[in-house]
């Protein structure tokens, strides 16, 4: 008999659970997939996490069960099933079965009925068995050889689980649920009676029987109540009690886990257009994996061979290049090899550094760069790669400029749709291929013992790495075409978003000098100021505990200090998040202390004990990554360290900003797009009042409170204007009301009122809002002004949270994405200026709507203002562009 354990899977509540978390997902024909996805997600991670050899995916069958005979009213009051859901049952259930998974469905019982046979079984044999579902009836099955888990959540039931979260042990928790009811199946309980009565009931009275025995001595009202109850507590304990003994059509042992059957789900999950779906599903280690099948992989370890690449990489039209390192930071890394791809299915992998006991002869890494150099550094020669800013580094590293960058499938895949999948090869390969690459991890191995490339050996390395090549090859191939279909994104692509790599290539490469001993000192002074901190909050809290612990929080807050709960987090538990603690900190001082705590913490932690670790020891500069396909709306992010996220409006965040220096003989310039979104706003909007007041060289803020508050501009009050900043950046991020009344204080009347004056002033705005949110619904994407698209997936979804957020991403995604491109045409133009040498200066970092510059002091005059004008002249809008720009030696003055 297996030590592992019998899975048992609560299929219905899987699919109850996915359709209304999920976004309603339809294949291009129009039938809905968005539930079976979240269920093959769900069971994916399930199988992974126990590798069963025994499951069951239980589901209820149609048509009524023993308990609507024995009460009319059961399950009553649920709605009927949306049409949308009733349509993924069927395929969902024939892709488990597909799976391999053993299905079940019973008539006349419910998935808990049969769920409960088998776990009972296992009991009775000693067998362990796990139950998935989020279903709380389930909890009276839970013994010492059965345990819940909620995928959903993570969070797992055994006998003292139950007992924590329900205050009962699972053999009464049928007694429970008697007493409290159910409202999803429509079974009253005893009314007024809720859990912690009911937990106090049966740790007095042991259990229902002994309780109703006694029913004489419950006293007031809840006493009356459950009096005229007990008749009714027979047929509310058999509705609630679980039926465990089914007649089964296998028994437990015989519920075996199958190998997938491609030759079903193959035609299914195309149908439904679950593409990655498919290549996971389908991957059993056979020739399924990839395409082509025949693959014609060449490790190069002879001179000859390497001549023979070398010839037809020059006469190919296109070459895909990808490198392997000894690490993923490009500073540090070094090249260990080179993968080149001249079709689909021919590939070759040239290995110069691995180093491995018993290693094959390679060629010499310096001999293969030499010959390869003037194909390298040619614009003449087309390359193709997936991230080849990463290749650019490493070549740069080994003295080589890397030219001829025609193309970029990472970017390619970012522009065509930047919230269908993230962009890594693997992710990209599955969702537009259909295939499962082969992962770092698969010949790399995992973990502590993870080899790094030049250790794995070459039999292993070289179909990988030439894998590489050839997958990007084709990857291009099918979203050059997709792009191609769509001019404006084609042309985004082309003429911003590839050209960009190489200016961020050199901007990484450069790198920003920072002052080490400046933060050391930073440093010292956060830890006092958090010791301050930290004792303010003792003072607060009424005796010392660790401010780092959400529980002791969490505990002091909602239990010493008896504040009452406002927020809760997903399992139910008060919330100590910071959102939580602002609002609080309006009322109360101890999280008022623990926000400043924690704010001083993450400077510590973040910046200036981090920053002088990731200075580099050979450039004395830190260098840091920036990222052109992670975020949906186009905009840069960075990491290895993060500069987007350094706070300026507050004292500490900016004496960090200092510690940013210029080199001896250069200053700093800083150049910022002024009020850039609320500008694009007025473009996109076409009202003549923002238009106005943008071309007259008013303050935009003083404007609006001027216009929603009726008074002269010059009697602006310094609160009107606070309401008015914060009613003209609000709304572009889709704030409503509610959000407004909360920022500024006052009740959501007086917001609602502001909002609608605000709109009666600027009428073209909210024309604009109410056009954008239906074409986002039409069409499911909206547009810059430069053509780059947000797509929305969950602008229809029946969850509302989801949907408002989509809606509100409706508004603000194309205001932040133009002023993403704005930005970045703005750095080729002037790289290009730069470029042409009539300075002596660098671009060294971008951060939101900032550019920042090195530049010899004795260039800085001319350099202000030549990159105003072109920053300026960036972009055509209906307003003008503003840019403020400062000089100075550090980042602070400059700013």
């Amino acid at each position: 008999m297996s030590a592992k354990p019998l899975v048992l899977v609560d299929g219905t509540a899987y699919l109850y659970r996915a359709f209304h978390a999920l976004p309603a997902l339809t294949t291009s024909a129009g039938e809905p997939t968005g539930a079976i996805h979240g269920v093959l997600n769900m069971l994916r991670n399930l199988v992974e996490r126990y590798e069963p050899e025994r499951m069951a995916f239980v589901f209820d069958a149609p048509g009524k069960t023993f308990r609507d005979d024995l009460y009319a009213r059961y399950k009553a009051t649920r709605p009927p099933m949306p049409d949308d859901l009733r349509a993924q049952i069927e395929p969902l259930l024939e892709a488990v079965d597909a799976m391999g998974i053993p299905v079940l469905r019973i008539t006349g019982v419910e998935a808990d009925d049969v769920i409960g046979t088998l776990a009972t079984h296992c009991s009775e044999t000693g067998q362990r068995a796990v139950i998935s579902t989020s279903d709380k009836d389930m909890t009276q099955l839970v013994d010492e050889y059965v345990e819940i888990v909620n995928t959903m959540t993570d969070q797992k039931l055994d006998t003292n689980g139950v007992k924590q979260k329900f205050g009962v042990a699972p053999d009464r928790i049928v007694d429970f649920l008697t007493l409290v009811g159910d409202t999803s199946d429509n079974i009253p309980g005893v009314p007024g009676v809720g859990p912690k009565t009911a937990v106090k009931w049966l740790d007095e009275y042991g259990d229902l029987d002994n309780l109703c025995a006694h029913a004489d001595e419950i006293g007031g009202k809840v006493g009356e109540r459950f009096r005229a109850a007990l008749a009714d507590l027979p047929l509310y304990r058999k509705l609630v009690t679980i039926k465990c003994d089914v007649e089964l059509p296998a028994a437990p042992d015989e519920l075996v886990v199958r190998p997938p059957d491609p030759a079903r789900l193959r035609p299914l999950l195309e149908r439904l257009e679950m593409h990655s779906t498919l290549a996971r599903l389908c991957d059993n280690g056979d020739e399924q994996r990839r395409v082509p099948e025949e693959r014609r992989y060449e490790i190069v370890v002879e001179a000859e061979r390497l001549n023979h690449w070398l010839a037809k990489i020059e006469a190919a039209d296109l070459v895909a290049l990808d490198t392997e390192t000894t690490s993923l930071r490009y500073m540090e890394a070094e090249l260990v090899g080179i993968a080149l791809a001249v079709e689909a299915g021919e590939a070759a992998y040239i290995p110069v550094a691995h180093r491995y006991p018993g290693v094959p002869a390679q060629l010499d890494r310096e001999a293969v760069l030499d010959k390869l150099k003037p194909w390298l550094e040619s614009a003449d020669r087309a390359k193709v790669g997936h991230h080849l800013k990463y290749d650019s580094h490493i070549f740069k590293n080994h003295g080589i400029a890397l030219g001829g960058i025609e193309h970029d499938s990472m970017l390619e895949s970012y522009v065509l749709d930047s919230t269908a999948t993230r962009h890594d090869m693997d992710s990209v390969a599955a969702k537009y291929l259909g295939i499962r690459t082969t992962k770092y991890e698969d010949v790399a191995g995992k973990g502590a013992k993870q080899l790094g490339f030049d250790e794995v050996d070459l039999e292993t390395a070289g179909p990988y790495a030439a894998e590489d090549a050839d997958v990007t090859l084709r990857l291009h191939g099918v979203l050059w075409a997709a792009l191609g279909e769509t001019p404006a994104l084609a042309k985004l692509y082309s003429e911003l978003e590839r050209p960009l790599l190489s200016v961020l290539q050199k901007m990484e490469y450069t790198g920003v000098m920072v002052d080490a001993a400046m933060l050391a000192t930073q440093s010292r002074d956060l830890g006092e100021a958090m010791a301050a901190a930290e004792l303010a909050a003792y003072e607060a809290a009424g005796g010392p505990f660790n401010l780092g612990s959400p529980k002791q929080l969490q505990e002091v807050l909602y239990g010493r200090l008896g504040i009452a709960v406002r927020d809760k987090t997903p399992t139910g538990q008060p919330s100590t998040a910071e959102r939580t603690l602002q609002i609080l900190a309006e009322k109360y001082e101890l999280p008022k202390r623990v926000l400043e705590y924690r704010a001083l913490a993450k400077l510590k932690s973040t910046y200036t004990d981090r920053l002088p670790r990731e200075i580099n020891p050979l450039t004395g500069r830190i260098h840091t990554s920036y990222h052109q396909a992670v975020a949906a709306t186009g905009r840069l992010s960075s990491s290895d360290p993060n500069l987007q996220n350094i706070p300026i409006r507050t004292p500490e965040g900016r004496r960090i900003r200092q510690a940013f220096v210029a080199a001896p003989g250069y200053r700093l310039i800083a150049a910022d797009y002024s009020q850039i979104e609320l500008r694009i706003m007025a473009h996109l909007s076409a009202d003549e009042g923002l238009r106005s007041a943008f071309r007259d060289g008013m303050d935009i803020h003083s404007a609006t409170a001027a216009e929603v508050f009726a008074v002269p501009r010059d009697e602006v009050s310094a609160d009107q204007r606070r309401s008015a900043k914060a009613i003209n950046f609000g709304l572009i991020y889709g704030m409503s009301a509610f959000g407004l009344a909360r920022q500024l204080g006052i009740d959501r009347q007086d917001a609602q009122a502001y909002v609608d004056l605000y709109f009666d002033r600027y009428p073209g705005v909210k024309r604009y809002m109410d056009t954008t949110r239906t074409l986002a619904r039409e069409q499911g994407y909206v547009s810059t002004v430069f053509g780059r698209r947000l797509h929305l997936p969950e602008i229809g979804s029946r969850n509302v949270q989801r949907r408002q957020y989509a809606e509100r991403s409706a508004i603000n995604a194309p205001m932040q994405g133009t002023a993403a491109d704005i930005i970045k045409r703005a750095m080729l133009d002037v790289d290009r200026w730069l470029a042409g040498g009539a300075i002596d200066g660098q671009l060294i970092m971008q951060v939101h709507d900032e550019l920042v510059l090195e530049v010899a002091e004795s260039d800085t005059a001319r350099a202000v203002e030549a990159i105003k004008g072109i920053m300026e002249g960036a972009a055509d809008l209906r307003v003008a562009l503003m840019v403020d720009i400062g000089v100075g030696g550090n980042w602070d003055e400059a700013h």
